[in-house]
């Protein structure tokens, strides 16, 4: 497995590497109406009082198969399901990128209407320019900091992080002046 681009080859052919730890159906936590939410395996982010440190280790967790495929699908295929959200972990982790990248867009093909919320310690700044960025609809960016914790803000943990309308961003003359999908507090 090549460590920069996250895909096995055997015999020439390419195979998922990306693992995840779960599936939550009807989540409300994670972004705006009821969602699936997908925690990936893998972070170097290390958050200091990270909410999910299982998810660190790239090798933990299950591998990302057509069954978990299917069951991210016949989720999304209910009409009160408003999208999906990648978390973890990191969905954008080196093993992870292409994976999550060939499965958001298979997302936006068949499921138009759904929004594709993604969780990431990387800041905006550092991956607005990444392939994958013009699936995401709502980033919500930045390494969780415990001294900035606020557990009243909308989608995050920490102050430092912020909750971005992708598309609206990657419009503006400067994207790397965010646009923000909401304020703070509800």
């Amino acid at each position: 497995m090549s460590i920069f681009t996250g895909v096995n080859v055997v015999n020439g052919e390419k195979d998922s590497s990306m693992r995840y730890h779960n599936i939550t159906k009807d989540d409300m936590l994670n972004g705006d109406g009821l969602r699936v939410v997908l925690w990936l395996a893998g972070c170097t982010h290390c958050c200091k009082e990270c909410h999910n440190p299982i998810t660190w280790d790239p090798d933990g967790g299950l591998p990302f198969d057509d069954a978990a495929r299917q069951e991210i699908f016949d989720q999304l295929d209910k009409p009160y399901i408003s999208g999906i959200t990648f978390s973890g972990g990191d969905p954008l982790h080196a093993a992870n990128r292409l994976d999550v990248r060939g499965l958001m867009k298979e997302i936006k093909t068949k499921y138009p209407d759904k929004t594709i919320w993604l969780y990431t310690g990387d800041s905006w700044e550092d991956i607005l320019h990444y392939p994958v960025m013009k699936y995401v609809d709502v980033l919500v960016d930045g390494e969780f900091k415990v001294d900035l914790k606020d557990t009243k803000l909308l989608w995050r943990g920490s102050s430092n992080q912020r909750v971005i309308d992708v598309q609206a961003s990657l419009k503006q003359t400067d994207p790397a002046n965010p646009v923000l999908h909401c304020g703070d507090y509800a």
